[in-house]
């Protein structure tokens, strides 16, 4: 039995079936997923809608008024400036010695701050970690987490009458034949007295997060380590550390970024006329060139070059962690 099959016609045979315009009657799967998601997690993504109006508000709309860095500004005039005068006020503090000071000792307080504030809430975090009384582990953390939720006013003022001349430290030092040290007074006191206040301010709850992380590590890791021999010590550096590595490199990156920033509060309330050659830093030398000067240009040329410096830091920090220990933030 034979079938008779019909020829095709001529210039059709072996033509791939037709596709359908793009972009016509078919969604990419991305935008149909976010749709898909957003609809059905309206209520989460509702709640930020305030936090994104706050930065929008106060810090990517404030950006435009960078703008008077590079023209003339008088106050009560256009907020865009009045004259065009470009890199004017950039030479300005460019040539500008006591510009030159004032980075050198944001420097100084920048980098001793990360040098020792950034690893004490990682070590206070092992030691709470390695206390096995409940009690004695919640007091030490409420003593410790107490600072945080002091003002700074409140905590350079406890600074300052502790170091005042009649102030207990000096008081301490007399009992032992010494006599009283100015310490708010002498400009080489002035870092060592930042530095400690906030590592007393800031080290309690900067252990937060790393308690949190090492609740994640799994507890095989340790028995494994202990079957192999590891004693405590042992089991911290090669366990504990690299449990909570990827915290610890994502908060080194933020404060990388802030380096730059270092705490105008705080600054500005210890220090004095006879602390400026240590202690004045640039977010001070800003305000009093801006707001008590009155050069409101030339003061948003510095804090432009600043966050400039500070952009460079933060993504040159990202780009080194990812390629050294494979974490970053983006």
């Amino acid at each position: 039995m034979s079938t008779s099959t019909t020829p095709a016609p001529p210039g059709t045979q072996d033509q791939p079936p037709a596709r359908a315009a793009p972009g016509r009657g078919r969604r990419t799967p991305a935008r149909t997923g976010w749709r898909r998601a957003l609809r059905r997690d309206w209520q989460l993504y509702s709640l930020a809608i305030l936090p994104l109006l706050f930065f929008l508000v106060f810090r990517y709309l404030p950006m435009i008024g960078n703008v008077i860095a590079f023209r003339r500004f008088e106050p009560g005039g256009s907020i865009f400036g009045e004259e065009w005068v470009g890199l004017r006020y950039v030479q300005m503090f460019l040539n500008d010695p006591t510009f030159w000071q004032v980075f050198r000792n944001t420097l100084w307080i920048g980098g001793l701050t990360l040098l020792f504030c950034f690893p004490v809430p990682i070590v206070l975090a092992l030691l709470l970690n390695e206390v096995r009384r409940r009690s004695l582990k919640r007091f030490v953390q409420s003593v410790s987490y107490l600072p945080h939720f002091l003002s700074i006013v409140i905590v350079a003022g406890i600074t300052m009458q502790m170091l005042a001349s009649d102030g207990p430290v000096n008081h301490l030092l007399g009992w032992f034949g010494h006599e009283p040290v100015r310490f708010i007074q002498e400009p080489e006191w002035f870092r060592t007295i930042y530095v400690g206040s906030e590592i007393w301010q800031t080290a309690g709850w900067g252990t937060i997060l790393y308690l949190a992380a090492l609740t994640t590590i799994d507890e095989d890791l340790y028995e494994a380590a202990r079957i192999d021999g590891a004693n405590r010590w042992q089991q911290i550096w090669h366990v504990t550390l690299p449990g909570i590595r990827p915290t610890m490199v994502t908060l080194l990156i933020l404060n990388i970024g802030t380096f730059m920033a270092v705490g105008f509060e705080k600054v500005l309330l210890l220090y004095n006329p006879l602390t400026y050659p240590t202690a004045d830093v640039i977010s001070t030398y800003v305000y009093r060139a801006g707001v008590e000067s009155n050069s409101f240009s030339y003061a948003a040329a510095i804090g432009l070059f600043e966050a400039v410096i500070g952009l460079v830091l933060i993504t040159s920090a990202n780009q080194l962690s990812r390629r050294t220990v494979g974490t970053s933030l983006w």
